[in-house]
């Protein structure tokens, strides 16, 4: 494509949903940058596990356009901007805090009254993207020649991946550290991939009862993997001389997973909730075996600018390459396959390039 300004008269294509699970591609004005703002052409849109839950529960709003994962290039610039030009390549995430209420000051970035604000309009899903002024000036990266978009998709997924590691205590210099990744999905993938660039020693357990998504995890550098339930308690067991793992990571989502977890953990070990849970499910714990045992339960939820920086430092470094966990990927206009794909869980991550209408543009 060639980067040209677009203007208000040019359509571009993107994806609404309709209420429910519901979805059509729509014509709708091309957007244009104000001042601060950049415009880019989509490259790479990832399909998020939070895009199907919003689809699946019916919680999108109608004529909202979903997609946050994203690689654009830049088409066209606002006054002001003089960070990025014409042509560059760019990985941007969709939730910025503020960076001065008592959230933001506490570290709890991520909880910011301003942080949900989506600043990707319309979102992803669409032909091109006008990224608001707070995203650009703060969180918006441009990407080396070295750095594939397969790779640079990631930087926001695995920033929330990231964050929940840091918010688990886990460190390289426990004595023998451990952890374990209950959930081989994309993001329970994900999540072994970044522990094994920032703690590239510390062996990591990867439960599924899929025997496909268990050798995947052998392939991606899991030193352990095994099914749920009695398979799983013991395996760590034998694996840790019976102490459990310093840190359970609950990809899947759900009391029986948390209370797994908290199984698999050692006394003084934490279990981190990464997932959504079905519906208004409630768990029933063990409060003795977390009282006495100083057993922690972390929630983490998204990823601040900084686990976002440190996550583009080891994807631009070659630390951290997710591009393998990319196995669809297809135009805007083969959406519901993609959508259909992830839900039946027939693949792993499902990437959305332009649509064809962009493509003859």
């Amino acid at each position: 494509m060639t980067p040209t300004a677009p203007n208000m008269d040019n359509a571009h294509t993107v994806v609404a949903c309709l209420g429910g699970d519901k979805t059509a591609l729509e014509q709708r004005p091309a957007p244009m940058p104000d001042a601060g703002e950049i415009l880019l052409a989509l490259r790479v849109v990832g399909f998020c596990g939070t895009d199907l839950y919003k689809l699946d529960t019916g919680t999108a709003a109608p004529g909202s356009v979903l997609g946050h994962e994203l690689v654009g290039e830049v088409i066209a610039l606002g006054d002001g901007v003089d960070t990025f030009s014409i042509g560059d390549r760019v990985a941007v995430p969709h939730h910025v805090s503020c960076g001065e209420c008592v959230y933001c000051r506490r570290g709890n970035e991520t909880m910011c009254d301003v942080f949900r604000e989506n600043l990707l309009v319309p979102g992803g899903f669409a032909d091109t993207i006008l990224v608001r002024p707070r995203a650009v000036a703060q969180a918006a990266k441009r990407l080396p020649d070295g750095l594939s978009d397969e790779a640079a998709v990631f930087m926001e997924p695995a920033g929330c991946v990231l964050r929940g590691i840091r918010r688990s205590g886990l460190t390289a210099d426990l004595n023998n550290p451990s952890a374990v990744v209950m959930g081989a999905g994309s993001m329970g993938l994900l999540h072994l991939l970044v522990l094994g660039a920032v703690f590239p020693d510390i062996p990591v357990t990867v439960i599924d009862p899929v025997a496909e998504r268990r050798a995947m995890a052998e392939k991606l550098g899991a030193a352990l993997t095994a099914e749920p339930g009695k398979a799983a308690l013991e395996s760590v067991m034998e694996f840790t001389g019976g102490t459990g793992v310093d840190a359970a990571f609950d990809t899947v989502g759900g009391s029986q997973t948390l209370d797994a977890g908290l199984q698999l953990t050692r006394q003084g070990g934490s279990v981190v909730l990464f997932a959504h849970a079905p519906g208004d499910e409630a768990a029933k714990v063990d409060l003795n075996s977390v009282f006495k045992y100083e057993r922690r339960i972390v929630g983490t939820y998204s990823a601040a600018v900084e686990d976002q920086a440190e996550i583009f430092e080891l994807l631009s470094s070659g630390d951290l390459d997710p591009s393998p966990l990319v196995t669809h990927t297809m135009a805007l206009d083969d959406f519901e396959t993609g959508v259909s794909l992830a839900r039946n869980h027939q693949a792993l991550k499902v990437l959305f390039t332009p649509s064809r209408n962009a493509e003859r543009s």
